[in-house]
């Protein structure tokens, strides 16, 4: 879930997943985090899940750090995130090129957020989890139809 955690003095803990960003390629879609493991840690309200993203640059054998942010999921602007088919969902950054922050943005409406896009999400799923079936279906009969060698 996280490359490090840390509590506070005042008992917050903060789970960070560091990403990292080399700024010359052009997309990059990383994973964050389960979107059932997440509302799971969130019901505890001293829980914060954090993103330390760094953007860099490579000249020759020299890293330049281009960007860094430090900042709790719930900051990551939704037009920025998408949810990958993975498990219960993966909450990815879009793309690493263009990282959105509202730091205006509070847990419980990126948490209603979350479940909005979700709710969206799974119909679309299950539509394509149809398809499937079908298709597999149609391979099965024309593998039934074909004589045994």
């Amino acid at each position: 879930m996280a490359d490090l955690a840390f509590s506070d003095p005042e008992g917050l803990y903060y789970v960070v997943d560091v990403k990292t960003h080399r700024m010359d390629t052009k997309f990059n879609m990383p994973n964050l985090i389960s979107v059932e493991r997440l509302a799971r840690f969130y019901q505890e309200d001293r829980n914060y899940f954090v993103v330390l993203m760094v953007s860099y640059e490579v000249e020759g054998v020299k890293i330049n750090a281009d960007s860094v942010y430090f900042v709790p999921i719930e900051f990551l602007n939704w037009d920025c995130l998408t949810i990958g088919a993975l498990g219960w969902g993966q909450i990815q950054i879009a793309n690493s090129n263009n990282i959105l922050i509202d730091d205006r943005m509070n847990r419980r409406r990126w948490m209603l957020k979350l479940c909005d896009v979700l709710l969206d999400f799974y119909p679309r799923e299950i539509g394509k989890i149809n398809d499937r079936i079908t298709h597999f279906e149609e391979v099965k009969a024309y593998w039934q139809g074909k004589g045994e060698d």
